[in-house]
């Protein structure tokens, strides 16, 4: 596989673990019991990552962690991946929320929540959405009143995996009503017990389904001044940082689903015959399994690589991370709907896992930022580099045949008229 070139001996060691955990430790009782929603939150799955030490592997063995770099986590995201995106999800967010306590957290907050996290023994879960916006971060309306030694909370978030299962929230909100909105936001750290905090309603989800996910609403919540993450008014740079995770993650579960849907249908064609022969045998199925597994190959470069710029501190890293979310999510949807059409109509019923694949595949495109949110941010990131290169490369245009003729480059109005018109 591509993946064994791209990782180095300790993180295949990495990914065989990963693998005989998944295939060991997870029943398909558990998968079919939570897409029927007859569990609401994995938790068992969680305490059982972290007695393996398996959560938050990137971040230091002092919390908790194994010290590995991102694409030792990708690796290991690609085998959590094939469970679906629901428990992805649940191995996800203590790499998510992680950052934010391990970057901007007290050491009390680390003693108290970031290491029981990693150990499995508390759950997180983080409140970005409101019911009025979704892209629209800093327009949050969840507000929290500094009074003394507390924050008052009031408002809601919704689309919250965990919201029923959770232990604490990290909660971004709006604490400087006077201020720019990427000035205005912070971060506090929310226990689920507190009185005042309530998940008021469980979404019923095409998919991605027993993750708790669901509305929390905060009435008056009394905080302690202690659990602000970071500064006040800091929430913009908080967020910003979180979002490498949030994406990356998306970006290697993605690869993980991708993966097993191909599989699937790669095994089905060689067992299934029609016409005498294996389905296989027909170029409209075996150029399918080609496309896909080509797509899945590039994907996986792309995040292995965005990887590999954060850990280097490059640049261009926010971009490669937009792009390996957006092209990532968007070959995993791809890859099931083409793994759907090789088997056919019986894909299409829950007799084959690919119905389910498809059903998951389809949220990572919309949440940690759409993929829409993705190009914006792809655009202005290559624009910004291109523009502000301080060695750019040789300049192409002069190579033209007729690159002399300056009256003939016009790019506006005024310019026309200047040049002699």
């Amino acid at each position: 596989m591509l993946q064994d070139v791209l990782l180095t001996e300790e993180e295949r060691a990495l990914k065989l673990e990963v693998r005989d955990f998944v295939k060991k430790e997870v029943s398909s009782d558990l998968l079919k019991k939570m897409d029927l929603n007859e569990i609401t939150y994995p938790r068992e799955f969680v305490q059982a990552l972290g007695d393996r030490n398996l959560l938050g592997l990137r971040f230091p063995k002092d919390v908790g962690g194994r010290g590995l770099k991102w694409t030792a986590e990708i690796a290991a995201l690609e085998e959590i991946g094939i469970l679906g995106s629901s428990l992805g999800c649940a191995f996800s967010m203590p790499s998510i929320v992680g950052q934010a306590l391990h970057s901007f957290g007290s050491q009390g907050q680390k003693e108290r929540f970031l290491k029981p996290m990693l150990k499995g023994e508390l759950v997180s879960a983080e409140g970005l959405t409101e019911p009025r916006g979704g892209s629209d971060f800093f327009g949050a309306t969840t507000k929290a009143e500094l009074k003394g030694d507390h924050f008052i909370v009031r408002g809601q978030k919704r689309f919250i995996v965990g919201a029923d299962g959770a232990d604490f929230f990290i909660i971004y909100c709006k604490t400087n009503s006077e201020a720019k909105p990427h000035e205005s936001i912070s971060l506090l750290l929310i226990e689920a017990g507190r009185e005042g905090v309530e998940a008021k309603y469980l979404y019923g989800l095409l998919g991605t389904r027993g993750g708790g996910t669901g509305r929390l609403l905060f009435r008056d919540v009394k905080v302690p001044a202690e659990n602000l993450i970071g500064k006040i008014d800091q929430g913009a740079l908080i967020f910003n940082t979180m979002m490498v995770p949030e994406r990356l993650t998306s970006a290697g579960g993605s690869l993980g689903q991708a993966r097993a849907a191909l599989e699937v249908a790669a095994r089905y064609s060689d067992r299934r015959k029609a016409f005498g022969q294996k389905i296989r045998k027909f170029q409209g199925v075996s150029f399918k399994v080609a496309d896909a597994i080509t797509r899945l190959d590039a994907a996986r470069a792309l995040v292995h690589a965005a990887g590999q710029a954060v850990d280097a501190g490059l640049p261009s890293a926010r971009r490669l991370v937009s792009e390996a979310k957006k092209f990532s999510t968007d070959a995993g949807w791809e890859i099931c709907n083409l793994a759907m059409q090789i088997i056919g109509g019986i894909g299409y019923t829950n007799i084959f896992p690919i119905e389910k694949m498809i059903r998951d595949a389809r949220l990572a495109q919309i949440w940690t930022g759409t993929n829409e949110v993705m190009n914006l941010l792809i655009q202005h990131e290559y624009y910004r580099e291109v523009l502000n290169d301080p060695n750019p490369a040789r300049e192409i245009e002069a190579d033209a045949q007729e690159a002399h003729m300056a009256d003939e480059k016009v790019y506006d109005d005024d310019e026309m008229w200047t040049k002699g018109w």
